[in-house]
């Protein structure tokens, strides 16, 4: 069973993650949690203290549990290029305060870093207003650059097709063809998968999140830090982790919204997609480095996520996800580990690590951090 411990300022309580329902005797391992979650509240997604909030409380864990391998996510930097205007100089300082922030646990903690940008932002061009189709069009949550199309009109399609802004609008087979998928996931993938050109992204019903003034680029390649390593695609680092952390203590650190242009290290560049596909910032972006497979269709882009939403459903702390991800490098990792990361719902649902804090965060509303316990008899 899996714990989650929600701590709200002050507040805390654990629950069981698949069924939401409380837990009750503590063990050895959340009261160290507890503690920890107590010592380092979270400030905020944007808030300039959020990146070194992640590296206080993962070397707080590491003292406390000793893992053998981290998994850390800096993602602070990611929504202030998301939300707010600055000029080119004021987006490489960003990078660059993120990666030192970074280098700061690296030198305290003593890990051997795998550094990985996630790509580069670009300027929001204009939108792409998808509200006023015959049929449906569905943008996921986070995703720009990819809408879900489904019984769309002849009329439809010939504008689509003729958009400026639209790249280019791919069938349902030839996404299940691309990514080896069964039947069942196929099941879970829009009729169509429209592709925004760079710079513009779709806009459907979401009036929950923020107007963005910058959108993540086509991120062909992304930079990887990893020395002694020719691996050119981000598959390649689940067999890098496997044989690194069999001689020393790892850290995998992710770092939002760097790319090849603007990454301060190093680096080799890594194939971040597939054919036409390329991964934005986002869950199967970080599903993809940590089993070493593409995953599109855990979380299919433009999918009916309202199909699969029920009051009764399972995991209800951990947003879309409907289930654990399997093969992640930390669930089969005979060692300790743990993960750290100011992007909800990710760190406990994508990494697989024993233990895993994060901000308790939705559409940016700083609700608190949460813990989740996969493991405690290591």
């Amino acid at each position: 069973m899996s714990t989650a411990i929600i701590d709200a300022r002050g507040w805390q309580s654990s629950f069981d993650l698949k069924t939401g329902e409380k837990v009750q005797p503590e063990s050895d391992a959340q009261r160290i949690v507890k503690e920890v979650l107590q010592k380092h509240p979270y400030p905020g997604d944007m808030d300039k203290a959020s990146n070194r909030w992640v590296s206080d409380t993962a070397l707080e864990l590491i003292e406390n549990y000793t893992p053998r391998f981290v998994f850390l996510s800096y993602a602070a930097q990611y929504f202030s290029l998301r939300y707010n205007p600055m000029t080119d100089e004021n987006r490489s300082k960003l990078i660059s305060e993120a990666l030192n922030e970074a280098k700061r646990f690296i030198e305290l903690s003593g890990y051997t870093p795998i550094i990985v940008g996630t790509g580069d932002m670009t300027p929001l061009i204009g939108n792409i207003d998808i509200t006023r189709l015959e049929g449906l069009a569905l943008c996921t949550n986070w995703s720009a650059r990819y809408a879900g199309l489904y019984e769309p009109s002849d009329k439809d399609m010939t504008l689509l097709n003729s958009h400026p802004f639209i790249e280019k609008i791919i069938p349902r087979e030839e996404i299940v063809r691309l990514f080896n998928g069964t039947p069942e996931q196929a099941q879970r993938v829009p009729e169509f998968l429209m592709v925004a050109r760079k710079g513009y992204a779709f806009k459907a019903l979401s009036p929950t999140m923020k107007v963005p003034v910058m959108t993540p680029s086509d991120c062909i390649t992304v930079p990887v830090f990893i020395p002694g390593s020719d691996i050119n695609d981000i598959t390649g680092i689940r067999d890098e982790l496997e044989k690194l952390t069999a001689k020393k203590n790892i850290a995998l650190i992710i770092l939002e919204g760097a790319g090849v242009n603007d990454f301060p290290l190093p680096y080799r560049s890594c194939i971040n997609g597939k054919e036409w596909f390329t991964y934005e910032t986002g869950d199967a972006q970080y599903l993809t480095i940590s089993s070493g497979e593409h995953r599109f269709f855990d979380y299919p882009k433009g999918y009916k996520y309202y199909d699969e939403t029920d009051v009764n459903n399972d995991f209800p702390f951990s947003g879309y996800f409907k289930s654990i991800p399997v093969n992640t490098f930390a669930s089969s990792f005979p060692g300790r580990s743990i993960a750290v990361g100011n992007k909800s719902m990710f760190m406990h649902m994508v990494t697989g690590a024993d233990i895993c804090i994060e901000c308790f965060s939705r559409n940016m509303f700083n609700q608190g951090t949460m813990a989740v316990i996969h493991r405690d008899d290591k």
